[in-house]
C-alpha cells in the first residue's frame, strides 16, 4: 500500500500543463528518432540530453523517458512498412510484419505491435513500482564490498551472456574502463593518462563519448549503406484498430510469456534486442500453427515489440535501485543523473522520493500517451521516410556537434565527439559491441572506487568478496556468469555423449 500512495504523489507532481507538454512533445520526438535511420533510442536520448540541463530533474527525466517510449514505438514502422528495422531490437518484426503489409494488412500489424508494446512496457512498469522498492530497501545494507561485486556481476554478465565473441566484449570493457580512468584520481587525488594535456583533466566527458559513439556513427554507417525506402503509406482508421483488438485476446498467453521474457532480460544484461529474438522463438515453439510464421502471423509481430518493450522498460529497475544500468539507453540516463546532482541507488528512493516516483508515474502516462499518439499518426511519421537521407544526415551531425559542444562551450568537446564517432564505427564494422563499453566508461570509476575502498578495509585480502552470505552468493554467481559459456559448452557435450551412448 506504500507503493501505491507513492505512485499517487507522483502523478500529482507529473500532472502538470508543463510536464504532461514535455511527455508529448518527448514521444514525437522519440518516435521520429526511432523512425529515422542513423538515430535511435540510444542516439536521441544522448544527443537531446545537454537540452535538460536547465530543466528540473524531474521535467528532464520525463521528457527524456518518453523520447525511449516513443523510440520503442517508432521502431516498428519502419520495420512493418519498409522491411527496414527502425531499432536493433526491432529485426524480429519484420519478419511477419513486413509480409502482413505486402499482404495489405499493414494497420493490423501497426496495431498489433503497438498494442503488444503497451502490453510489455506496461508489465516493465509495474514490475518496477512494486519490485524496485524492495530492491532498494534491501540495497541499503550493501558496503564497498557488496557494491564491487554487484558491479562485477554485470562486467560478468555482459562477457558471458553476450552473443559477440567474447574477445571482443572484453576488449570494449577494458577499453570503457580505461576512459574511464583518465583525469583526476578520485581516492589519491593524482593525474592518470593526461599526457600533459589541460583538457584531459576533467577525463573524457561521458555525453560526449556517446554522442560520438552512438550518433556520429550510427550516421556513418548509414551513409555507407545508402538506405534507400520503397513502401507506402498504411491505411490506418478505427475501424482497423478495433477489428485488430478483438483479436488480440486471443493471443493473451504469448502477450503474457513475452513481457515474463521480456523483465527478465531487461533486469539482466540480456537486453531489448535478445527479448524480441526469444518473444520471437517462444511464440513460434508453442503456437498451434507454427508454419505461418515469417509468411504475416500476428503472433510473429506481437510476440518481440512486447518483449523488447518489457525488456526496454524493466531496464530502469537495476538503474533506479542499484546505479547499474540494464541497457544502452538506462546507462544515458544513468549518466544524465549525476549531471543533474543525482546518485542513482538505494538512497534515491529516501533522498529523492518524489523525483523516482514522478518518474514511475510518468511512464504509465507516457505509454498511454505514445499508444494514442503513434495510432493517430503512422501515416505522417511513414511520411517523412520520403525526405532523402542526404538531407537528414546534415541536420543530425549538426544536432550532434551542438549537444557536444554545449556540454563545457568548447570545440575541444566536438573534436572528441568526431574521434570517438570514428571509433564507434570502426567498431560497428568489426562487430565490436559498444553496450559493454559505455557501460564501463559509466560505471568504471564507482568500480574502482568500491573495490580500492573494499581493498583499504580489509587490508588487500580478497577473502572480504566472501565474508558473509550476501557478497558471497553475488561474488560466486559473478564468477558462474562469467565462464557460464564454457558451463553451457560441458553440459551439451556431457548430453551428446550420453545421447550417443549404448542404450
Amino acid at each position: 500500500m506504500d507503493e501505491l500512495g507513492s505512485l499517487l504523489n507522483g502523478f500529482a507532481v507529473v500532472l502538470t500543463w508543463y510536464n504532461v507538454g514535455l511527455m508529448i512533445v518527448g514521444i514525437v520526438i522519440g518516435v521520429i528518432v526511432g523512425v529515422l535511420p542513423g538515430l535511435g533510442g540510444p542516439n536521441g536520448v544522448a544527443i537531446l540530453l545537454p537540452l535538460t540541463f536547465s530543466m528540473a530533474p524531474t521535467s528532464a527525466i520525463i521528457l527524456l523517458s518518453c523520447i525511449y517510449w516513443g523510440a520503442l514505438f517508432g521502431g516498428a514502422i519502419t520495420s512493418i512498412l519498409f522491411n527496414i528495422p527502425g531499432e536493433a531490437w526491432s529485426v524480429a518484426t519484420t519478419f511477419d510484419g513486413y509480409p502482413m503489409a505486402q499482404q495489405g494488412r499493414a494497420g493490423a500489424a501497426l496495431t498489433s505491435a503497438f498494442t503488444g508494446s503497451f502490453v510489455g512496457a506496461l508489465s516493465g512498469v509495474l514490475l518496477i513500482t512494486f519490485v524496485a522498492p524492495l530492491v532498494a530497501r534491501f540495497a541499503l545494507r550493501f558496503g564497498p564490498p557488496e557494491f564491487f561485486s554487484v558491479y562485477l556481476l554485470t562486467f560478468c554478465s555482459f562477457i558471458g551472456t553476450g552473443k559477440e565473441a567474447k574477445a571482443k566484449i572484453v576488449i570494449s570493457i577494458c577499453i570503457g574502463l580505461a576512459l574511464a580512468a583518465v583525469g583526476m584520481d578520485t581516492v589519491s587525488g593524482q593525474l592518470r593518462m593526461t599526457f600533459g594535456q589541460t583538457m584531459l583533466l576533467r577525463g573524457f566527458d561521458f555525453l560526449v563519448v556517446v554522442i560520438g559513439l552512438f550518433g556520429i556513427s550510427e550516421i556513418l554507417v548509414t551513409m555507407e549503406e545508402g538506405l534507400a525506402f520503397k513502401g507506402k503509406n498504411p491505411d490506418m482508421d478505427l475501424k482497423i484498430v478495433l477489428k485488430t483488438w478483438a483479436e488480440l485476446p486471443r493471443y493473451w498467453l504469448t502477450l503474457l510469456r513475452s513481457s515474463a521474457v521480456g523483465c527478465w532480460l531487461g533486469i539482466t544484461p540480456g537486453g531489448a534486442i535478445a527479448a524480441s529474438f526469444m518473444g520471437y522463438g517462444l511464440a513460434k515453439k508453442f503456437s498451434r500453427n507454427p508454419d505461418s510464421f515469417g509468411k504475416g502471423a500476428i503472433e510473429g509481430v506481437i510476440a518481440p515489440e512486447t518483449a523488447a518493450h518489457a525488456a526496454g522498460t524493466s531496464a530502469l529497475l537495476p538503474m533506479l535501485t542499484l546505479g547499474i544500468p540494464g541497457s544502452g539507453t538506462a546507462a544515458v540516463l544513468l549518466g544524465g543523473l549525476m549531471i543533474w546532482g543525482l546518485q542513482p541507488g538505494p538512497l534515491l528512493f529516501v533522498e529523492h522520493k518524489e523525483f523516482v516516483w514522478g518518474l514511475i508515474a510518468s511512464m504509465y502516462l507516457g505509454n498511454i500517451a505514445g499508444l494514442i499518439i503513434v495510432l493517430s499518426t503512422v501515416p505522417l511519421f511513414a511520411a517523412i521516410l520520403r525526405i532523402p537521407f542526404s538531407i537528414i544526415a546534415p541536420m543530425i551531425l549538426v544536432a550532434c556537434a551542438v549537444g557536444a559542444y554545449s556540454v563545457h562551450g568548447t570545440m575541444f568537446d566536438v573534436w572528441m565527439m568526431l574521434v570517438f564517432g570514428l571509433v564507434g564505427y570502426f567498431f560497428k564494422k568489426l562487430d565490436y559491441p559498444l553496450a559493454p563499453m559505455v557501460l564501463a566508461l559509466v560505471l568504471g570509476d564507482r568500480a574502482e572506487d568500491a573495490f580500492r575502498q573494499t581493498m583499504l578495509g580489509s587490508r588487500g585480502d580478497l577473502a572480504v568478496f566472501w565474508s558473509n552470505g550476501l557478497v558471497g552468493s553475488i561474488t560466486t554467481l559473478a564468477l558462474v556468469m562469467l565462464i557460464w559459456p564454457l558451463l553451457s559448452h560441458g553440459v551439451a557435450r556431457l548430453r551428446g555423449s550420453t545421447a550417443s551412448g549404448p542404450a
